[in-house]
């Protein structure tokens, strides 16, 4: 039998971890995740100032979905990236569609009264994973 051997390249490493990629893709997901943060806020600008614009309908349905998506995912940073989206994009649907079906059961539906119940929901969910992951790192300190 013969042995096939698998040249690696010069810039891999051998610890297993890998560096940055030296070029301008480095920085893209940061770019990508400040021009998603700034289009979603300027839907729910426009949504809570009720201003007769085109882009209000597309962008505020953008913040409906980003907002609670982006929450879900910090709280699951554990799985795999394409897991953790459609894990995320599915409980954004399901938080945006309870909140509705809340309003409409308590007959207190409205467009700002939504992006509020989101908004709030939303930060509370990062609020409590930031909460859990400051008490696991202090957690960490004392223990050492």
């Amino acid at each position: 039998m013969q042995t096939i051997r698998i040249k690696t390249s010069s810039t891999a490493r051998t610890d297993g971890t890998e560096r940055p990629r030296p070029g301008p893709g480095r920085d893209l997901a940061a770019l990508l995740a400040g021009a998603a943060t700034a289009v979603a806020g300027g839907g729910a600008l426009l949504a809570l100032a009720d201003a007769d614009s085109p882009l209000r309908a597309p962008l505020t349905l953008f913040f409906l979905l980003a907002a609670p998506a982006a929450a879900i995912a910090a709280a699951l940073h554990g799985l795999d990236p394409f897991g953790r989206l459609l894990t995320a994009v599915a409980g954004s649907v399901v938080l945006n569609m309870l909140v509705a079906q809340g309003m409409l059961a308590t007959h207190r539906w409205s467009v700002r009264g939504g992006i509020v119940a989101v908004t709030a929901l939303s930060a509370l969910i990062l609020v409590l994973v930031s909460v859990r992951r400051l008490r696991g790192r202090t957690a960490g300190r004392q223990g050492d």
